[in-house]
């Protein structure tokens, strides 16, 4: 091998990961510098991002939705205290009667761009698999956490909770969404009671394949009346679904 081919190139083009950065004396190149920098300012910029939860609304339309905050009163306890982003606000909860087969809930999570950008189409390519079904209506959680959904769903009577939230940003990608299910969904669920479906964006899982994913998850779910480590996918020709401590 000559001194001026380069031995990482290949690995470069099969992944998003900082190898073989090169340098220039004894410091990175300034390329490689500003590349870094600029990642990491738009991964600060997600995490300290807010949704517009009304142009969500309107884009979700016809779907109706219902905004309910969650007991973090803005973004610096959100980040500061999580205990306070798995509480939904009780007064923006509905009374009890409802009763639903599946609830979703669009939550900010730690990306606000992955909301804004992923969450929509996933869920329209949801409901299209989702025929017959009882539907509540999207429930947006603002300042809100995975645990958020499980006492906001149960408040509308909800067998499934499917919560569709901002993953905390990496440095190669930003804005990657997660889903979350939970069969029966209450106050005090555990991690290991949840399936996730993480890695939804551009360079990841598409959204047809993620929409395939987590409705199988949710058939099986209310056929076996579980979700969580003893329910796997070995749906043909897709990978296992593997459960995932919650990142938030």
């Amino acid at each position: 091998m000559s001194w001026d081919q380069d031995p990482f190139e290949r690995f470069r083009n099969s992944t998003r990961a900082r190898i073989g950065l090169g340098r220039a004396g004894d410091a990175l190149p300034t390329t490689v510098i500003l590349d870094f920098q600029l990642a990491h300012a738009r991964a600060r910029d997600a995490v300290h991002g807010r949704v517009d939860f009304v142009a969500l609304a309107k884009e979700l339309a016809p779907a109706s939705t219902i905004r309910v905050r969650s007991c973090a009163t803005d973004r610096t306890v959100y980040l500061s205290r999580p205990d306070l982003g798995r509480q939904p606000l009780a007064a923006d909860l509905p009374g009890p009667g409802n009763s639903h087969d599946i609830a979703f809930v669009i939550a900010d999570g730690l990306s606000a761009s992955a909301v804004e950008r992923h969450a929509v189409p996933l869920f329209k390519a949801c409901m299209k698999r989702l025929g017959g079904f009882r539907v509540a209506p999207v429930i947006l959680g603002e300042q809100a956490r995975v645990a958020f959904g499980d006492e906001a769903a149960a408040a509308f009577g909800a067998e499934v909770a499917i919560v569709l939230i901002g993953e905390r940003p990496g440095l190669s990608v930003p804005d990657s969404l997660g889903a979350y299910i939970t069969f029966h969904p209450q106050a005090g669920r555990r991690d290991s009671e949840r399936n996730c479906i993480s890695n939804i964006h551009a360079d990841g899982l598409s959204y047809e394949m993620a929409a395939d994913k987590i409705v199988w998850i949710v058939r099986e779910a209310l056929r076996l009346q579980l979700t969580g480590v003893d329910l796997k996918e070995n749906a043909e020709g897709t990978a296992k679904v593997l459960f995932h401590e919650e990142p938030l």
